[in-house]
């Protein structure tokens, strides 16, 4: 087995593209914006002896910072990787011993990974649903070689996937009744969809913002959602879609493509026009502009943690799972400590630090819409 690190989006994504459960997340355009934002990204491609590239990861290392000192301090990411055949179980351990190899090499507190990795589908308890057993077998593996399931869960766990391989009418078959209406409403009120483009950046942030006041959570400022959008739609991997009534923008998506599947990453409406359902006639659109550019699934990004009604994601799965989809449940995020002693001290630490951080993002993005 050969370890090379690869220099260039040229020969990265291509390479990527085929493995099993690659993701947009792992595409050189990612590593690039979060270059722009502190961290370092390093590519790692794993080929067998017969020169096939078998795995991959984009790693993050990012240094910690206390006032204005570097410290000697770094912590690592993988998202939604590595990437690889997991149920190649000495492909995974090989793969597992190198990044834990690479996290001491670079002196890092602790490496996360998540991969796109799933362990279930279907609601537990549920009819229909049933486990992924290489999934749990991994996750089995992770728990004896000392990997930790971590507290801090970067990307969401679970998900609702969209098949997209049937015809138009299939599709719609596949939703519920009152989604289906709910399309055919939007276009009877006059809702129509376009595709958007960069000098569209400056009304999608003004909507996702308003969209994380009004919705209480919390996002980023304007300056990092225009560097990934402009990265993604740069690279041919991202389109933003605007609904419209009589011209005038009341929402919008934006929709990440890779390798054959699409993420409804980032979703924002107004407050108007709502009586007219263009929330539905968007993620309609978006699917069929995903299943014409060649995807073959729609991951419409996020379902709860726990499926009760008392799960903040509740409301937002229920309108999901109205577009014919299967809940998805995946590994999560998962922590090796490089340096125990320091990685608890840090875990302990994160979470009043994040809480401090969220309550001065929410009041930077309320006073984004008032300038």
């Amino acid at each position: 087995m050969e370890v090379l690190t690869i220099q260039d989006a040229v020969h990265w994504d291509p390479l990527i593209a085929g493995l099993p459960g690659t993701h947009a997340l792992q595409t050189w355009a990612w590593g690039q914006v979060k270059n722009r934002f502190g961290w370092e990204p390093f590519h790692l491609l794993w080929r067998s002896d017969s020169g096939e590239v078998c795995a991959a990861a984009l790693i993050l290392q990012r240094k910690l910072i206390l006032g204005s000192f570097a410290l000697p301090l770094s912590v690592m990411y993988i998202p939604r990787g590595p990437v690889l055949d997991w149920s190649d179980q000495a492909l995974v351990k090989t793969v597992l011993v190198d990044l834990g190899g690479f996290a001491r090499q670079k002196s890092a507190i602790f490496l996360k990974i998540d991969p796109d990795l799933p362990v279930g589908f279907g609601i537990p308890g549920e009819e229909g649903a049933e486990d992924h057993l290489v999934g749990l077998s991994v996750q089995d593996h992770l728990t004896a070689c000392g990997w930790i399931f971590s507290d801090e869960q970067i990307q969401f766990r679970n998900t609702v996937e969209v098949d997209l391989t049937e015809d138009e009418d299939a599709l719609l078959l596949r939703m519920k009744s009152k989604t289906r209406y709910n399309i055919r409403l939007a276009e009877r009120r006059g809702v129509t969809v376009r595709p958007g483009g960069v000098e569209d950046i400056d009304l999608l942030y003004q909507m996702y913002a308003h969209t994380a006041v009004r919705d209480d959570f919390l996002i980023r400022g304007k300056a990092y959602y225009k560097s990934v959008w402009q990265a993604f739609f740069k690279a041919g991997l991202a389109e933003p879609l605007i609904a419209e009534v009589e011209d005038e923008p009341v929402g919008g998506a934006v929709i990440f493509r890779f390798a054959g599947r699409a993420w409804y990453m980032h979703g924002m409406s107004l407050d108007d026009h709502r009586e007219k359902m263009f929330n539905y006639r968007l993620q309609w659109e978006a699917m069929l502009r995903s299943k014409a550019a060649g995807c073959h699934t729609y991951d419409m990004w996020g379902a709860p943690d726990t499926f009760s009604e008392d799960d903040p994601l509740w409301g937002v799965y229920r309108f999901k799972e109205g577009f014919g989809g299967y809940v998805l449940r995946t590994l999560g995020a998962w922590d090796l400590p490089v340096r125990p002693l320091i990685y608890r001290l840090y875990s302990q630490t994160l979470p009043r630090v994040l809480a401090v951080m969220r309550e001065r993002g929410k009041t930077s993005t309320k006073r984004s819409l008032s300038t």
